[in-house]
């Protein structure tokens, strides 16, 4: 009961003498501290608030502008060509300043408006000169003089030592590309998929959009544009016991919390530090929750959250991330968790696969929560998991790569991580942080809030963190000692009815048809890396992108539409576009890859011309004038103006059916491979997102290794993950054969 009685800070008793109050003196401690701790936050979020506002210049630059003013004024030089004269002659109306104090009060008002000025000058010119994107489409490995020109220039405008959001007010917008140019560019990417008949009246509708229902589509779009602006460590599991690699793995990503609200993570940048790309998405990676509803869900984020909920053999606990004002650390938070583990209650009715309703429908969930969460204490202990900083769940599986069977371990680790058993993650929940039973970890992130890059991010800090920062002591548990003062958690509390718990069931039975149908194949390509295909003197993204293009030929004997994520964070809050990756160039070097008659020179030169036209549209992605979301956008516009238009309903209904994405390495300063290649990681994966189509997702780790997620359904008798794998495997070894480059040569 010591723990009950410490979240009381006074109590009082009404008796026959008079009242009997009694005070708490360690709750008042923890409410005075609490409350410390976040006038501490609104301080160092206020600091940081003027510091970006400012930027590129900075709050002391100020004072130098000022005082350089004021100076100027006692030597009879006036630098700002009588405007001083004037206000001084307006504060002379007031007849409360001496002569003196009207001539200081001037000087300062003259070089805060001028200061003020440079500052908005610096911006627009910044924004001007990131508008620019022709050093993109330069050719690699060359920097023309005009183009070091611009970046010298750049520089100089971005200013010192940036924090996260410092460049967001200089992003130039993302621009709308003109209509014509985006359906020629449609119908080029669609050329080698259709037959000569449906390309004909794919063309005769493209074009009369072009010319009538377009350019009033595109007026819309111009004018709404001017004002809106998971993987663990392959080979290394540092600790087996789960609560000591919960209590790294959770302070780990709470420091990097930290960071994020004081703004000290660094942006990031392309050509060497000179482009910063947007930080936008980062600003909801916690605290963060999707809230289902009947039209639409919503994004619920908080400012600031205090504590987790934490799911385990199907109950659910809140645990408080401060004690004594202070962040946790990792050995009291391996108390915690451990103290879950030893937790012999039992789940109430209805908890134990509450989170089914999650994986399910959206629009059952959306009614449930209205009807039996919106009150008592149903709402309270739902408001706990949706306000919590993330989501954790002490699984009590045991996964991870096992050497004696690479490929089920791997597979099984990949599905447990997407989707569990789909009532032991939160999937609204920005983040749900998985810890296994023999010690591996990974994430679950849901994907409206933000893009695989930000939450790959945070992972390889977390890792980095936790490998080489925290680590453990020699018994396996977290380093530092245990406190007994600290509050035990909380088990929620829940009255499911049974009308609810049968809606649970429904959820829980149509989210395990689709996690049961997903054919998973995760595996390692370590023949060769990117180190080797640069000796090619060609795109990594590209070599994998047209290995993926042979291996679907092999694998399906046809053609189809490709998607490859593309970011658009050059633009300010930009996200994703797409790269159509199916080409005619990338078809016809297939083509010649499968035909017996056609020399290596033959092959390599189609190679070069197909790699080019790649990295050529993933340039045109990146700086705007990609396709797929200025159609979008205009089927948008049509709906809202109640409008028909059979080209862009055509064109939106077409399946992706292979969608491709690569999770890029961001951080290689945390980890060297070459000292340490065994601190290697997977990366993440996706679903199918056709039904007769395949999910490929990969990063380059290091120069040496590959890592593949391919995800397709079992329910597809024409698709095979493990023969998709296979395939893509021979076809990246047979283009390297082309460069008379075998497997780790030197050459």
């Amino acid at each position: 009961m010591a723990e009950a009685h410490q979240a009381v800070a006074f109590q009082f008793t009404v008796t026959p003498d008079g009242i009997d109050l009694r005070l708490s003196h360690e709750a008042l401690r923890q409410i005075y501290l609490s409350g410390l701790h976040s006038w501490k936050k609104k301080f160092i979020r206020f600091k940081n608030g003027i510091i970006t506002g400012v930027y590129p210049a900075s709050p002391s630059s100020w004072l130098i502008v000022v005082v350089g003013v004021v100076s100027t004024m006692y030597t009879r030089i006036d630098p700002s060509l009588g405007i001083i004269a004037k206000i001084n002659r307006t504060l002379d109306r007031t007849g409360y300043m001496s002569s003196q104090t009207k001539k200081v009060v001037s000087g300062v008002l003259f070089g805060t408006g001028l200061w003020v000025a440079l500052i908005f000058t610096m911006r627009y010119s910044l924004k001007v000169l990131l508008s620019y994107h022709g050093w993109m489409f330069a050719q690699h490995g060359k920097i023309s003089r005009a183009t070091k020109v611009w970046m010298g220039m750049v520089k100089i405008f971005s200013g010192r030592k940036p924090m996260l959001y410092s460049f967001q007010t200089s992003l130039p917008r993302l621009p709308v590309p003109a209509v014509q140019d985006t359906v020629n560019r449609y119908l080029e990417s669609v050329k080698p998929l259709m037959k000569e008949g449906d390309f004909t009246r794919m063309t005769a509708l493209a074009q009369d959009f072009a010319v009538n229902l377009g350019p009033r589509l595109q007026w819309y779009l111009k004018l709404k544009s001017w004002w809106a602006t998971n993987y663990d460590l392959l080979y290394i599991t540092p600790t087996h016991i789960q609560a000591a690699r919960a209590g790294n793995g959770i302070h780990a990503i709470l420091l990097y919390r930290r960071k994020l609200d004081r703004e000290e993570i660094k942006p990031i940048f392309l050509l060497g530090s000179t482009v910063p790309l947007c930080s936008a998405q980062w600003e909801r990676m916690f605290n963060t929750s999707r809230i289902p509803g009947e039209e639409t869900d919503t994004l619920q984020h908080l400012r600031d959250s205090r504590h987790i909920v934490v799911f385990h053999k199907g109950r659910y606990f809140k645990v408080w991330l401060y004690h004594d004002g202070r962040l946790l650390k990792p050995r009291e938070i391996e108390q915690q968790m451990q103290r879950i583990l030893d937790d012999p209650s039992e789940p109430q009715a209805g908890e134990a696969k509450l989170a089914a309703l999650t994986a399910g429908d959206r629009v059952p969930w959306a009614r449930c929560r209205q009807a039996y969460f919106g009150h008592g204490k149903n709402k309270q202990s739902l408001d706990a998991v949706e306000k919590a900083a993330f989501f954790v769940t002490l699984d009590e599986t045991e996964q991870g790569y096992r050497e004696e069977d690479p490929v089920t371990s791997m597979d099984s680790y990949a599905k447990s991580l997407l989707h569990g058993r789909c009532f032991d993650r939160w999937f609204d929940k920005s983040i749900t942080f998985v810890i296994f039973k023999n010690g591996k970890m990974g994430i679950n992130a849901e994907h409206s809030w933000a893009d695989a890059p930000i939450i790959g991010h945070l992972w390889e800090y977390v890792l980095a963190t936790d490998s080489f920062q925290l680590g453990y002591a020699e018994d396996g548990h977290c380093k530092g000692d245990t406190n007994s003062n600290i509050p035990y958690p909380t088990r929620l509390q829940w009255d499911i009815p049974q009308e609810c718990q049968e809606v649970i069931e429904t959820s829980l039975s149509s989210a395990n048809l689709l996690a049961s149908d997903v054919d998973f194949c995760s595996f390692l390509f370590s023949a060769f890396g990117k180190g080797l295909i640069k000796k090619c003197r060609t795109s990594p993204d590209a070599f994998v992108q047209l290995s993926l293009q042979l291996a679907h030929y092999k694998d399906m004997g046809k053609f189809s539409l490709t998607y490859e994520a593309s970011m658009t964070r050059l633009f300010r809050e930009g996200r994703t576009e797409t790269v159509r990756s199916c080409t005619t160039e990338s078809c016809n070097f297939v083509l010649a890859m499968v035909d017996p008659t056609q020399t290596v020179e033959q092959r390599l030169k189609l190679f070069k011309i197909a790699s080019k036209k790649h990295q050529h549209l993933c340039h045109l992605a990146m700086t705007g004038s990609g396709i797929d979301r200025h159609l979008f956008c205009l089927y948008v516009v049509s709906k809202y103006l109640a409008v028909d238009s059979p080209f862009l309903k055509e064109v939106l209904s077409e399946p992706w059916r292979l969608s491709t994405s690569q999770t890029p390495q961001q951080q290689v300063e945390l980890f060297n491979l070459e000292r340490n290649p065994e601190y290697v990681s997977s990366g993440g994966g996706f679903g199918p997102v056709a039904d007769d189509g395949y999910g490929v997702s990969y990063i380059l780790v290091g120069e040496k290794l590959i890592s593949f997620h391919i995800s397709s359904k079992f329910s597809c008798p024409e698709t095979d993950s493990h023969r998709f794998g296979k395939n893509l495997k021979q076809a990246m070894i047979d283009i390297m054969s082309l460069f008379g480059l075998s497997s780790n040569s030197k050459k």
